[in-house]
């Protein structure tokens, strides 16, 4: 997996949650403290963003900061080019 494609899953992800518990980008972008295009650019993949954008984002989505990462297994993590 190249790490463009990793960005893309881990946004896919962030968009699920986000659409599970029925909030906008805005919203989003609100609760975890940062602005919506930070948002829209992690959930296109376009953003390489840092750990503290995730541990930002997990409690203002109410999940762990591994349930970002729950469709990554270590077979996928390995393969990161």
């Amino acid at each position: 997996m190249k790490k463009q494609d990793a960005l893309k899953l881990l946004g896919q992800r962030v968009v699920k949650l986000r659409r599970e518990r029925g909030m906008t980008q805005e919203q989003l972008a609100e609760a975890a403290g940062v602005s919506r295009n930070h948002i829209a650019d992690i959930e296109l993949g376009a953003r390489n963003t840092g750990v503290r954008s995730f541990l930002l984002l997990a409690p203002a989505l109410k999940c762990s900061p591994g349930e970002l990462f729950a469709d990554f297994s270590v077979g996928v993590l390995g393969c990161l080019r």
